[in-house]
């Protein structure tokens, strides 16, 4: 028998967050496309957002793969393959424990940037703080259910509870009780990821949907030049006169 609480954390709230975070980000980008930006700082300070910008996007996609294949991707079908429940395990405490621990170094590394600079700190909104303490943790509880639950306590085979209750939210067909069941730092880490995705509407978050992905698909652009033109060479235009 599942709690009333258990049943409103896990059956009611994903729903919930998921109607704020579709409506949040339609309404968003209707009545404030002027916003939908990252606000770039780069002008302000930029040898620590070299380091920590690509070791926090790399990591963090890195990580968001790692989820979609443990959450998406059901046992039986890893298994059709030939991939070992040990093998599966094996790759995913390395990957995991190497992504997050590249993301969180290069969050920590962004977050340091923007308080030791006074421009870059004046320039960071409430909703800005709220996300960086968020992020901050979700990916400690995340690295500690990888390293901790699946390393040092052993595996905990969480394709079997969390997974299939990811994907029966999709399916309307909720089952709170695989989640209820979970370990503590696991539902934590479900709760503070709830969190952010209730948030990503009104923050800067929502810049991801604006990565210009595009760019890895279009055309090479060749540019040629005429032989025996030179820089500074040219003939001006008829009627154009050099200042």
């Amino acid at each position: 028998m599942i709690s009333p609480i258990d049943a409103m954390l896990w059956g009611v709230l994903p729903y919930v967050v998921l109607a704020v975070f579709i409506g949040g980000t339609i309404w968003r980008y209707r009545y404030d496309k002027f916003g939908w930006t990252s606000r770039s700082s780069q002008l302000h300070e930029s040898r620590l957002l070299r380091v920590g910008s690509p070791l926090f996007h790399y990591g963090l996609l890195l990580v968001v793969g790692g989820h979609v294949l443990g959450l998406l991707v059901p046992k039986a079908l890893t298994e059709f393959f030939g991939v070992t429940e040990q093998n599966y395990h094996v790759v995913s405490l390395l990957m995991g424990t190497i992504a997050g621990c590249a993301a969180l170094a290069g969050l920590v590394v962004l977050l340091w940037r923007r308080l030791r600079t006074e421009a870059v700190r004046r320039s960071s909104s409430r909703s800005d703080q709220l996300t960086y303490v968020l992020l901050i943790a979700v990916m400690s509880v995340g690295l500690w259910t990888t390293v901790v639950d699946n390393g040092v306590r052993g595996p905990y085979d969480y394709r079997e509870s969390i997974g299939p209750w990811f994907r029966d939210i999709f399916l309307l067909q909720p089952h709170p009780e695989l989640m209820a069941s979970a370990p503590l730092d696991y539902r934590l880490h479900a709760l503070l990821a709830l969190g952010l995705f209730a948030l990503w509407p009104f923050s800067r978050l929502v810049h991801a949907f604006s990565a210009p992905v595009h760019y890895l698909f279009r055309p090479y652009i060749v540019y040629r030049s005429r032989s025996g033109d030179r820089v500074g060479t040219r003939q001006a235009p008829r009627g154009w006169r050099r200042p």
